[in-house]
């Protein structure tokens, strides 16, 4: 499992690695109270990335990131 350090490279790892095999990619979302930050992972079995986001702007975009994500899922293509 990796840690990425950027949002923006995280973002980037995220959607190649759905676009090159979305029938096995999972996207997780986790709070961890006692330590106050959000832990993002998506996997396909294979690669596996993180990202740890700990401040309030990083919300926006992960909401951002989120519904971009879920509108490829749903979509027909």
């Amino acid at each position: 499992m990796v840690f990425v350090k950027s949002w923006e490279d995280f973002e980037i790892a995220a959607e190649n690695m759905y676009m090159a095999n979305p029938g096995t990619c999972r996207y997780t979302m986790k709070y961890v109270h006692n330590k106050g930050h959000i832990l993002l992972k998506l996997t396909d079995n294979v690669k596996c990335i993180q990202y740890k986001a700990e401040n309030m702007p990083d919300l926006k975009k992960i909401e951002k990131f989120t519904g971009n994500l879920m509108g490829h899922m749903a979509s027909k293509e």
